[in-house]
């Protein structure tokens, strides 16, 4: 463990907000003894959208999240993220 800085008391959130916002953490915390966080409860955000797509290609979807039995939204999300990381990895 290496000696920190001590952190400065606070009169309010802005204050020290700008504080970190001009100093880097590494001088007042030891990062090397920093373990990760598990919050398994914790689910992504998402938002609604509209999609419009051609009928027969939305029972094609339809039909194939049948055969996996799962619902047509789950498997397009997951048909997307899947593509958006190959595609990621690709560039």
């Amino acid at each position: 463990m290496r000696k920190s800085k001590k952190i400065p008391g606070f009169n309010s959130e802005a204050e020290e907000q700008e504080f970190w916002e001009t100093h880097d953490s590494s001088g007042f915390l030891d990062w090397s003894e920093a373990q990760a966080a598990i919050m398994p409860n914790l689910k992504p955000s998402t938002k609604t959208i509209s999609l419009r797509l051609p009928e027969m290609l939305l029972e094609s979807i339809k039909v194939e999240a049948n055969k996996r039995d799962i619902p047509y939204q789950s498997l397009i999300k997951a048909w997307l993220a899947s593509n958006v990381k190959y595609r990621r990895r690709a560039s």
